[in-house]
């Protein structure tokens, strides 16, 4: 197993959120519910997110083999959410439904929602290439 991040892992991250942000973002029932969420329930989504990217790093990047690499462990959860969340942000904005300065509890809730099934794409598609 590779034990770094490289730019391969980058690229495959961003390709695997782009793959599951692009169908959900053109959505308009992710730009309709997202904003009417209270924030219980997007605390629940956002932690169900960083739940199933935990378990799927675990079993299928990581092979369950943790013990001695916590700090990639949870490296590689970050990019994936992180990258997965920008991925989102631009698309986002670029089909003008990301008013960050307008209205910004919009704009997070959109963010939220959204990033959940790119954050997948962005680990699953990063754990092809993994031994």
């Amino acid at each position: 197993m590779k034990s770094h991040f490289n730019f391969e892992d980058l690229s495959q991250t961003f390709v695997g959120a782009f793959a599951l942000a692009v169908p959900i973002s053109f959505s308009e029932e992710a730009w309709s519910i997202a904003p009417s969420l209270p924030l219980l329930n997007l605390l629940l989504i956002f932690t169900l997110s960083v739940l199933f990217l935990a378990f799927f790093t675990y079993e299928s990047v990581f092979r369950g083999n943790v013990k001695h690499r916590i700090g990639a462990f949870f490296f590689r959860l970050f990019v994936a959410y992180t990258i997965a969340s920008l991925v989102v942000a631009l698309l986002l904005f670029a089909l003008d439904k990301f008013p960050l300065i307008s209205a910004p509890e919009v704009a997070i809730k959109r963010l939220i929602v959204i990033t959940m099934p790119a954050s997948m794409g962005a680990i699953v598609v990063d754990s092809f290439d993994k031994e």
